[in-house]
């Protein structure tokens, strides 16, 4: 497919600065940009690419101010990612094939229901008294166990499994092999063995939430594990039992939450990141990759290391740390010196 700038600019309300008429067919790294690609610049320091990327059309922000002239037709808009995003979008509608119709191995339980112009795939599972909402995307092999409820224009990829009464919101992605609803790790010591305590809860994603390829968010001990609106969620992170996920929160790949957490909305989670159970997160905080945190954090900031501390504390005792053994090296010296000049006192 090709597009022109001008119908580009029409789609996202954006203004064009160069040859309207000029024709994309796909994507490109600005650093990377050929003729006929269209890319973006979001991030300042990827500017200097702008003045010498061979793409044809770059979607820059209304506030860009270029320090040199660019070759390339520019489209400003509101915000050049999200801008990004929509097209992205636009084409993966149309370049996707839209399945439809509930295949002959699927099996589907007489008291289950599944709402209009879904696509139910190859030996998907759909338990009893299961609810699907309406234009779901099932794929090969999903599980859906007894009791649970799916909301309209959701995804299950291949491999998904929702155990029993959990809730899935309207518009929510799952990946493959995401398991939702698993048993929380809950054991209880007696003598020199663990006695499983049973998790009799269930989780709950609200709308819109997207869940990575083999994540697990564990069902609780009692009540729900929540995972509210706009939340999304890596590859391969461990949510566990009971915690509750505040709304449009994201976190990185690996990242690991322990029992009974809460974490506030608007947070921003890096990979690896790890917290231990029964703590609290305010809105608004970021934790940058392999943070670990023990305690709460009641206020918006932005934490690095393990224990984490404030980021520019972190920075400063980084810069430190590269220089300890020069520095245990001029400690030793100063406390031989020290030990010299004590006995030479003393001698006196």
């Amino acid at each position: 497919m090709e597009f022109s700038a001008q119908q580009i600019a029409t789609f996202l309300n954006g203004t064009i600065e160069g040859n309207p008429e000029i024709k994309v067919s796909s994507f490109s790294k600005i650093e990377e940009g050929k003729p006929g690609t269209l890319t973006f610049l979001a991030n300042p320091k990827y500017e200097h690419h702008i003045y010498n990327t061979k793409a044809s059309i770059v979607l820059v922000n209304n506030d860009f101010m270029p320090a040199e002239p660019v070759q390339a037709t520019i489209i400003r808009v509101a915000n050049a990612y999200a801008a990004l995003a929509m097209l992205l979008n636009l084409v993966e509608q149309h370049k996707h094939k839209q399945h439809v119709g509930i295949d002959s191995t699927a099996f589907i339980a007489p008291s289950a229901q599944v709402g209009a112009d879904c696509y139910i795939g190859h030996f998907a599972y759909i338990g009893e008294n299961a609810k699907v909402g309406k234009n779901c995307r099932i794929y090969p092999n999903v599980y859906i166990g007894d009791n649970v409820t799916i909301g309209d224009n959701c995804i299950l990829y291949p491999h998904t499994t929702i155990y029993e009464s959990c809730l899935v919101g309207n518009n929510c992605i799952l990946h493959a092999g995401a398991v939702i609803g698993a048993d929380g790790f809950g054991f209880a010591p007696e003598g020199e063995q663990y006695k499983k305590i049973p998790q009799l809860g269930n989780v709950i994603l609200e709308d819109d939430v997207e869940v990575g390829a083999n994540t697990t968010i564990d069902r609780a001990v009692m009540d729900s594990t929540i995972i509210r609106r706009g939340v999304k969620l890596d590859n391969l992170v461990q949510i566990a039992h009971n915690v509750d996920v505040g709304e449009n929160t994201v976190m990185a790949a690996q990242v690991g939450i322990a029992g009974s957490v809460k974490v506030g909305k608007h947070c921003m989670f890096g990979g690896q990141v790890g917290l231990a159970g029964h703590i609290k997160i305010a809105d608004n905080v970021t934790l940058g990759a392999q943070a670990g945190i023990i305690s709460d954090v009641k206020e918006s900031t932005t934490l690095l290391g393990a224990p984490a501390i404030h980021a520019k504390d972190f920075m400063r005792s980084s810069a430190i740390f590269n220089r300890l053994p020069e520095m245990y090296r001029t400690m030793g010296q100063l406390q031989r010196e020290i030990e010299e000049l004590k006995r030479l006192i003393n001698k006196e």
